[in-house]
Order: structure tokens, then sequence, then C-alpha cells
């Protein structure tokens, strides 16, 4: 009973994020196929060096997807699909990760203070749905609760991680409008490779805030 309730509870969340996860294969698709005059790795090197960043590399990484910056070895990490691809998407996710990499060397807040608290939302998510279950199983509600406030961390670093998703997208989009690199359609299209790249991140802090007032709810009714 208690896993029907849960999934009947969580279901528009699971339909939001299956339709945007549709959504973000059908446009990175769709626009893969529309060529460009650059490669992924150019258009990174592009945006890093129009907007005076030095001192960080641009490297590639197996995978689907796996395209990141770390700011710990100041590394772009492009995936094989983007990094010597020239398409309107691979250019729209090398240049979203090298905003990101801006994000750092200007010192933008809300992304230094996602990287600080990786580790402790870390810690919280291993150990919210343990100590919940274990606490409703044991009939020992201070454990539930201790795992619900694991819980929040995750959703505050969710919270955290949109304006610097959206920001870093914003920062890459500039840098190609004046560059002049690219053509007024192909720069529209990797507005909306990105937005649809961004709005994954909606969905899932939608699904964890869900999820959240669901344990909140199930608690006060013990």
């Amino acid at each position: 009973m208690y896993w029907l309730e849960y999934l009947l509870y969580m279901l528009p969340a699971y339909l939001l994020v299956l339709i945007i996860q549709i959504a973000l294969k059908t446009t990175v698709s769709k626009y893969s196929n529309v060529k460009t005059k650059m490669c992924g790795a150019a258009a990174a090197e592009l945006v890093l060096r129009r907007a005076g960043v030095a001192g960080v590399n641009i490297g590639q990484v197996k995978g689907d997807l796996t395209d990141n910056y770390d700011p710990s070895s100041s590394m772009i990490y492009l995936s094989d699909q983007v990094y010597s691809v020239s398409s309107v998407t691979a250019v729209g996710i090398a240049a979203h990760e090298a905003g990101h990499a801006i994000q750092y060397a200007q010192e933008y807040g809300p992304a230094r203070l996602r990287q600080a608290s990786v580790k402790v939302c870390n810690i919280g998510s291993r150990l919210a749905v343990p100590l919940i279950f274990l606490g409703w199983i044991l009939s020992f509600e201070p454990l539930a609760i201790a795992g619900i406030v694991c819980f929040m961390l995750v959703v505050a670093f969710q919270l955290i991680t949109l304006p610097v998703e959206f920001n870093a997208s914003k920062r890459a989009v500039a840098v190609l409008s004046e560059s002049g690199m690219l053509e007024e359609e192909e720069l529209k299209s990797v507005k909306k490779v990105l937005t649809a790249a961004a709005m994954t991140y909606v969905g899932s802090l939608a699904m964890s805030t869900v999820q959240l007032l669901y344990y909140i709810t199930r608690i006060k009714r013990r």
C-alpha cells in the first residue's frame, strides 16, 4: 500500500521529468545534424579567449553527455559527441561548459557556493532515504526527521544549481553572439539546446521537492 501511495503522489513529477528528458533528447538529436563552422573544442576555446579566461585546459572524455567543468583542475571535459564535432549541439554544450569556467574565474557567488556544498550534499543524499525509512520501520521519529533534514540539503543543493546552470548558458550565448562566429539562426538554435538542457535541472528540483513534501506529510500522519 505504501509503494502505491508513493507512486501516485510522485506520478506528476515523474511525468514532468519524462517529458523534459524526451524534449532534451529530441532537441539534442535535431541540432546535432545542423553543422557549424567550428567544433565543440574550438567553441570552448573561443568563449574562454574572448572572456579573457586563461589557464583552463580542454580535454576529451568518454560517454554521452558527460561534458563538465572541473574547477579543482581548471579543466573542461568534452564528450566524444562534442569535442571534435561541428554542430549546433556540440557548440552549445561546449560553450556552456566554458561559461562555468568564466563563472569561477570571475568569482561568481552561486558557483562557489555550489562547489563548497558538494561534499555536504553528497553525504546528505546517501543518508537521507535510509534514515527516513529506518525511522519509520523502528517507529523512531527523530531518526526519520534527521533523514528529512538530510534530504532538505539535497533540495537546497539543486536549488543553488539552477542559477549556476542558467547563468553559464547566458554567459556562453553572450560571448558567442558578440564573436559573430554564428549566424543568427545558429545562435537561436544554440539557445534552444541550452534551454532544453537547463530544464533537466528544473525537473530534478521539482521531483526532489515533491518527494520531500511527501516525506514531510507522511511523517505528520504517523
